[in-house]
């Protein structure tokens, strides 16, 4: 090959090579879960899907683990812009979309599946229509799980056992106020915290699923755990408004078609994983304590105000239709 082939060759490698880096697309999604969590294993998978669809012409940039920030940095980091898209516990978007307490009250569903098929179709959408108003896109509810208490002080086996007890939990009011109803003494506070608020003493406990218990080492640093499970909750996924309609219509449909199937894939595996994680727990030296239904029905019946107070705040029509879904999707 000639010089003049050569330098010709190596141009037009250059110039394509250029137009690739031009033509491609970056966005940025961070989340606050472990690198072994059920939902980070799904973005990492979105992430592939994503890039695959579109030749590598959008690239997914995930920061899990709480590379760039805590759970409520990652979601004003994305409201801003600043990142394209978070996963996210679903009681850290409440402060920005209180609609959310609605869909977040104790002991609202009766099992996983109910609460599915709620978020899945007319109250789902509606939540989402609320979310655009404050300038997010939601691309789907990942399970986070039923909450249950962990403690090192002593074993719940009735509500007796949570009075006084300093509790952290997520900073959602309907949390706060359920825990404040069980006579405990409820603190918001970060994830990223926690660990070491556990360690020293500064409380007594948490609350999360017993996936997230174990993922997060929380065995460690707590003796007790019981299956309280007051609350079901989600991973919100969600974008900035404005950065998902300014992308093309074909990298919008990649999104949203991958999120979904990742959502699905997350859930799919969420129950065996939650189940798989309490065995974990106790070999590991946790003390698990049943609480009776009995003890349970005392829980639902003392919180049962926090709901007339969340009627006050996002409309009784609201939580109304929301809990009228619940008693149609579980055939009640």
């Amino acid at each position: 090959m000639t010089f003049v082939r050569k330098f010709a060759a190596v141009a037009v490698a250059a110039a394509t090579l250029a137009g690739t880096a031009q033509a491609q697309e970056r966005l940025r999604i961070a989340g606050n879960f472990t690198l072994e969590h059920s939902s980070t294993l799904a973005i990492e998978q979105f992430k592939k899907h994503v890039e695959a669809q579109t030749q590598g012409r959008l690239v997914i940039e995930t920061f899990p683990n709480m590379q760039l920030g805590g759970a409520q940095e990652n979601v004003t980091q994305t409201r801003s812009g600043a990142i394209a898209m978070t996963w996210v516990g679903m009681a850290f978007l409440a402060r920005t979309v209180p609609e959310l307490e609605a869909v977040s009250l104790p002991f609202l569903f009766p099992n996983r599946e109910t609460a599915y098929r709620v978020m899945d179709g007319e109250i789902g959408r509606l939540i989402d229509a609320r979310m655009a108003d404050k300038g997010f896109v939601a691309l789907g509810f990942m399970e986070l799980g039923a909450r249950q208490v962990t403690n090192s002080v002593r074993p719940i086996r009735t509500i007796e056992d949570l009075r006084g007890l300093k509790i952290r939990l997520q900073p959602n009011e309907t949390h706060l106020a359920t825990f404040r109803a069980l006579g405990a003494n409820p603190l918001a506070m970060d994830i990223r915290e926690v660990y070491s608020a556990l360690q020293q003493r500064v409380i007594d406990g948490h609350e999360n699923p017993y996936n997230l218990i174990l993922a997060s080492r929380f065995n460690e640093v707590q003796r007790y755990v019981s299956n309280t499970g007051h609350f079901f909750d989600f991973i919100a996924v969600v974008a900035n408004k404005r950065v998902f309609d300014g992308l093309r219509p074909e990298f919008q449909s990649a999104i949203r078609a991958n999120m979904a199937k990742a959502v699905a894939a997350q859930r799919s595996v969420a129950k065996e994983n939650d189940e798989k994680a309490l065995v974990e727990l106790q070999r590991l030296g946790m003390q698990y304590d049943a609480l009776p239904p009995a003890e349970i029905a005392k829980m639902r019946e003392m919180t049962a105000g926090v709901i007339d107070e969340i009627r006050k705040r996002v409309g009784g029509d609201l939580v109304d239709r929301v809990l009228a879904e619940v008693r149609r999707q579980a055939g009640s």
